[in-house]
C-alpha cells in the first residue's frame, strides 16, 4: 500500500497539523513486578541503556528509563538537562516498579495478550535476526513465537519477565 494510498484512510488527517510539528513520541511505560530481572532482561538480553531512574519513596514506585543510545553518546549529568534531553529523544522504554510487588506470588501485571485482550507487544529490530534469536534461545529467553513458527517467517516473539511480548524484526535487507 502505497504512502498516498495510506493517506486515504478513514480518519487520517491529510497533512499533520502545523501545531504538532516537533512533537516527538518519546516513550512507552510498562508495570514490572521485580525491577532487577527487567533490568537484566533490557539491558543484558535486549541491550538497551540505563539513562535515568527516579525515585518516589513517599508513593512507593521507582521509575527506569531506558532507551538505545549511539556509542559514546553522553548522557547528561546535570538532572534539569538530562530531563530535557530524555524528552527529545524518541523509542524510550520506561520501565514502572511498584516497589513490594516483587514479593507477591504470581504474575501481577496483565500482558494484554489474554482476555479481555488489550496492550500488545514493543518491537525490537535487530540487523541479524536469526543470529539474535539463537542469542536468545541460548540465553533461556522465553519464545512466543519462533522464526520457525507460523506462517510470518520474517518476525520472532519473546517475552520479558513479565510476560509482555516483544517483537524481534530485521532492521536490514535480507540477501
Amino acid at each position: 500500500m502505497s504512502l498516498n494510498a495510506l493517506r486515504l484512510q478513514p480518519g487520517v488527517a491529510a497533512q499533520p497539523p502545523v501545531e504538532t510539528t516537533g512533537f516527538v513520541f518519546n516513550h512507552t511505560m510498562l508495570r514490572v513486578k521485580d525491577i532487577a530481572a527487567s533490568l537484566d532482561f533490557y539491558t543484558r538480553v535486549l541491550g538497551f541503556r540505563l539513562i535515568d531512574q527516579r525515585d518516589f519513596p513517599e508513593a512507593a514506585f521507582s521509575l527506569y528509563f531506558l532507551a538505545y543510545v549511539p556509542e559514546g553518546t553522553q548522557v547528561p549529568g546535570d538532572d534539569a538537562q538530562r530531563r530535557l534531553w530524555m524528552a527529545g529523544i524518541p523509542g524510550v522504554l520506561e520501565l514502572t516498579h511498584n516497589h513490594g510487588t516483587e514479593n507477591q506470588d504470581g504474575p501481577v501485571y496483565h500482558d494484554g495478550n489474554s482476555e479481555p485482550r488489550g496492550f500488545g507487544h514493543i518491537c525490537v529490530s535487530v540487523p541479524e535476526l536469526e543470529a539474535a534469536c539463537a542469542r536468545f534461545e541460548e540465553l533461556g529467553v522465553p519464545f512466543q513465537k519462533r522464526l520457525s513458527d507460523g506462517r510470518m517467517k520474517s518476525l520472532a516473539f519473546i517475552k520479558d519477565p513479565d510476560g509482555y511480548w516483544v517483537e524481534i524484526i530485521s532492521n536490514t535487507v535480507r540477501a
